[in-house]
């Protein structure tokens, strides 16, 4: 059967490593982007330069319709999807009681019910076919928790949840459900902690660096391979031994 991603979120930062090392790995990948389209575009036209097969459709996963429509679109121009990585995520700092309303459901919309609208909308063939793989996002803060990100971890520690229990569910028909939990990674979206916040938690990583993309795509490429064909329902840590 032929190889087809869907990454989620791919634009930028971890997603974009995931869907580009996977689609020089061979993959055709879709390519998910929710507003930068000039990014999606740009690594579309890296990757065909090089010879992949790769396509960029925006969606809002939140949006059920709309993730129904990319799922169609991504099987209409390469194929059935086999793999999908829920990588699309908010992220913030804020403390507990100034947690609005809104940014409380918006962070649960996309991080955790993001992850259902994909699965749901990739899994009916799965099971007809009794093969595929499914890797979720999560983080080393869904794990231990972390000060003034209370919102965050909820949804990060939800995936895990949803990840083990749904492993559970889908292994008698061949599916595999696998989860990484990144540690604090050069990304835009750790940015927000300032050079100074980084620099301290670099030095706070026994291996005396913060991660990068590349390190995170390395394990969700592994979770995709025949190498992790007896592995499902599990959470790989990937933070350069920053929690015990």
């Amino acid at each position: 059967m032929k190889k087809v991603a869907l990454v989620t979120g791919s634009s930028r930062g971890i997603g974009r490593a995931v869907a580009a090392q996977l689609a020089r790995e061979g993959y055709a990948v879709c390519i998910n982007y929710y507003e930068r389209r000039d990014k999606a575009e740009e690594l579309v036209a890296e990757l065909r330069a090089e010879g992949c097969e790769v396509i960029a459709v925006q969606a809002d996963v939140s949006d059920r319709t709309a993730v129904n429509r990319m799922v169609e679109t991504c099987e209409k121009e390469l194929g059935q999807i086999t793999l999908l990585v829920n990588n699309a995520g908010l992220a913030g700092i804020s403390l507990f009681q100034d947690v609005t309303e809104e940014a409380w459901d918006r962070f649960f919309d996309v991080n955790l019910k993001g992850c259902r609208n994909t699965i749901w909308a990739v899994m009916p063939k799965m099971i007809r076919d009794k093969c595929g793989c499914i890797v979720n996002m999560s983080s080393i803060w869904g794990l231990h928790g972390a000060s003034c990100e209370v919102t965050y971890c909820c949804t990060k520690h939800a995936i895990i949840g949803l990840t083990r229990a749904l492993a559970m569910e889908l292994a008698p028909s061949g599916i595999r459900v696998n989860c990484v939990a990144p540690g604090v990674i050069d990304t835009d979206m750790s940015k927000i902690l300032g050079e100074e916040t980084l620099r301290e938690l670099a030095q706070q990583t026994p291996l005396g660096r913060i991660g990068t993309p590349e390190d995170i795509a390395e394990a969700v490429c592994f979770f995709a391979s025949d190498k992790a064909s007896f592995i499902t329902g599990q959470v790989l840590t990937a933070d350069g031994g920053f929690m015990p």
